[in-house]
């Protein structure tokens, strides 16, 4: 029979609590950074058949808390294992086109869709055509890993019907608790389970706002997705025109689909151009400009606001959780916007 053996320290709760946010504090600024070029980011064979660059994560030596971006390519005739995990994702077609299955369902993608990657689906990616597939992936995955919840498992190429699923259950009926969450976890999963997927690009509509760019949600839970928080939206900006100066309490991450520009980060200026991420750490000031005079820049911000928001509000509710600079934005009143196309 073993004995419980006693805990002792010379340092009280409270200095171990204050030196552990104090690390906290100080890693996350060493980590900070306000941009990822495009010829920073290696492309490597991975075990799925697929090759695969980090952005921001972990696996790429650039750590981040909050969310991750990958970049994968898949050549023709390949088709990926197959996966899941424990946390979502969403797909941005940046090159070719290809498909995703998700759980059973394939969808047919070509540049500039979206493809939604709910927590726990099965899904593997495949190309039909004669170019390579080239897209970016945004997920969860750091948000996971620092409550606990981070898990993977790859299936090679089982088919999907041989597979195992979540299942859910009613429960018992009655108003205890037990019972009630039974209920409860069961509708989510029914309609989680029900949010849309695929998002074409040519069924969303593209409208100018008053931070000065022409944009449009590309995944959101507004157009029906049923996500943890994570959205992604293209913002346009006007050759030679600019966005509003503003800062919010989350991260936001800029993806530059077309063009080239700069972006002033708390009063640093980084230049970017097609393929680079831009990184807005949170309570950053930032602006974004077109730098071309003549081609529409298009800048795709993602960011997980909702779910962290939503579960730090009561440490957030004395905050502004939005500020924007008065008379920072352009006059675009006289701009005559091209019309909107997308490559082949």
């Amino acid at each position: 029979m073993s004995l419980l053996s006693r805990t002792t320290t010379a340092m009280t709760h409270y200095d171990i609590q204050q030196r552990r946010r104090k690390a906290i504090v100080e890693e996350g600024r060493q980590q900070q950074r306000y941009i990822v070029r495009k010829e920073e980011v290696e492309l490597v064979e991975t075990a799925r058949g697929v090759r695969t660059g980090v952005y921001m994560g972990k696996d790429g030596d650039r750590p981040t808390r909050i969310i991750d971006a990958l970049v994968h390519e898949v050549d023709p005739g390949v088709v990926s294992t197959i996966h899941r995990h424990s946390w979502d994702a969403v797909m941005l077609i940046v090159e070719g086109h290809g498909w995703t299955e998700v759980n059973g369902v394939r969808y047919d993608y070509r540049p500039w869709d979206t493809i939604y990657l709910p927590a726990w689906a099965w899904h593997r990616q495949g190309n039909d055509g004669n170019k390579t597939a080239r897209f970016m992936t945004f997920s969860t995955e750091p948000t996971m890993e620092v409550v606990g919840g981070a898990l993977i498992e790859d299936a090679g190429h089982t088919p999907y019907d041989q597979l195992p699923s979540i299942t859910t259950a009613p429960g018992p009926r009655g108003d205890e608790p037990y019972a009630r969450r039974l209920r409860r976890l069961d509708d989510y999963w029914k309609d989680y389970r029900n949010g849309r997927i695929h998002v074409r690009y040519e069924d969303l509509t593209l409208l100018v706002n008053p931070k000065g760019t022409r944009s449009t949600f590309m995944l959101d839970a507004f157009l029906g997705s049923k996500t943890s928080g994570l959205t992604l939206a293209m913002n346009q900006l006007a050759p030679g025109k600019w966005q509003k100066k503003h800062r919010h309490g989350g991260e936001a991450w800029l993806y530059a689909l077309e063009g080239r520009g700069h972006s002033v980060i708390d009063d640093k200026r980084v230049d970017w151009k097609e393929g680079d991420l831009v990184v807005v750490d949170h309570w950053a000031w930032h602006q974004h400009f077109n730098s071309d005079p003549e081609m529409t820049a298009r800048l795709v911000r993602v960011h997980n606001f909702a779910g962290i928001y939503d579960a730090m509000r009561c440490l957030l509710d004395p905050m502004t959780l939005e500020e924007e600079e008065p008379n920072s934005e352009p006059d675009v009143t006289t701009v005559t916007w091209p019309p909107d196309r997308r490559p082949d």
